[in-house]
């Protein structure tokens, strides 16, 4: 099986891929939160400083881009190819309301004859290896129907599929039926994506799609950074890899960033996802909500890991 990290706007950066690459490992792909273009050449300085080999040493990275100009599209890949990715993501996943109503991301799905010329363009014209991140439409499942048969006229590098339409973001049950008519219509290798929280849910992937050979992990592994050891090895991250995993984290961010206010808010959307690990957390997530001091913060966080156990049947109730 093959395990790749999806990308996250606003965590999954570089700080925190190579935190994690350090920690814990064990990813074949880890794909940058998107790039979204625009008539303005180049890059802005946050995605810049996210692709820049020198920042992702040692790291399978795959770029991803968010555009439905094709124009834009190719620029950004030479531009990449030029930091020596050859391989490069296509986000057709993104359920964010103000990204649907420029038709890009998931709303892209529902503007077919549009996509099939942009992927004719950029296929044409680009010899980067390119995979696609998508959902199964935009408004009802049995657009993937359709758009299956777009996808396979195009030689993918990949098909990354979330099994739910736009409406759901992240709501309701993946359609795993609609799944497992893309693994098996598919002229392209395929990936799942979506609510692998746990080993018992891996278990019950795996029961329903014996022939999968690729999964990227989103929420979960972000929610659970030691997911992948349990799912392995069947064995809980322990309290001194996961302090150091923060550490790391948190030092990375005091490296680069002003203000015990611009730092807090990123280790607050760290704990937003991880703080579920914990048994019985609830007192320390509403203080790391409320604390605006870094030598405050740095004591909570040190109660927690010394009071706290981890949960072993951890993140049943996340979603």
């Amino acid at each position: 099986m093959k395990y790749y990290f999806a990308p996250l706007e606003g965590v999954t950066g570089y700080i925190y891929r190579n935190a994690y690459h350090n920690l814990f490992g064990q990813i074949d792909k880890y794909f940058t939160p998107f790039i979204s273009p625009t008539s303005n050449e180049g890059f802005t300085t946050r995605e810049l400083n996210d692709i820049l080999p020198a920042h992702n040493e040692g790291l399978p990275i795959v770029p991803q881009i968010l555009t439905n100009n094709a124009e834009y599209f190719i620029r950004i890949v030479n531009a990449l190819k030029d930091f020596g990715y050859d391989e490069i993501n296509l986000n057709l996943g993104c359920p964010s309301g103000t990204v649907v109503a420029k038709h890009k991301g998931s709303g892209f799905l529902s503007e077919r004859e549009d996509l099939d010329r942009f992927l004719d363009e950029i296929f044409s014209k680009s010899d980067a290896k390119i995979s696609i991140k998508t959902r199964i439409g935009k408004d009802d499942p049995n657009e993937f129907y359709e758009l299956i048969k777009i996808f396979n006229k195009y030689p993918l590098e990949e098909l990354i599929v979330h099994p739910r339409i736009q409406k759901d973001f992240y709501k309701n049950k993946p359609n795993r039926e609609i799944f497992k008519a893309a693994l098996s219509s598919s002229e392209n290798p395929v990936c799942y994506n979506g609510d692998i929280f746990n080993f018992s849910q891996y278990k019950e992937l795996i029961r329903e799609c014996p022939n999968l050979e690729c999964i990227m992990l989103g929420r979960g592994i972000i929610a659970n950074p030691g997911l992948i050891g349990e799912i392995k090895n069947n064995k809980v991250a322990d309290k001194a890899t996961l302090k150091a995993f923060h550490d790391a984290v948190y030092t990375g961010y005091k490296g680069i960033l002003s203000g015990d206010k611009n730092v807090l808010f990123k280790m607050k959307e760290f704990w937003f996802y991880m703080i579920h690990m914990f048994a019985e957390s609830d007192k320390y997530a509403k203080k790391i909500r409320k604390v605006n001091r870094a030598n405050e913060y740095e004591a909570i966080v040190s109660m927690m890991f010394n009071d706290l156990n981890i949960e072993e049947n951890n993140l049943r109730g996340f979603k």
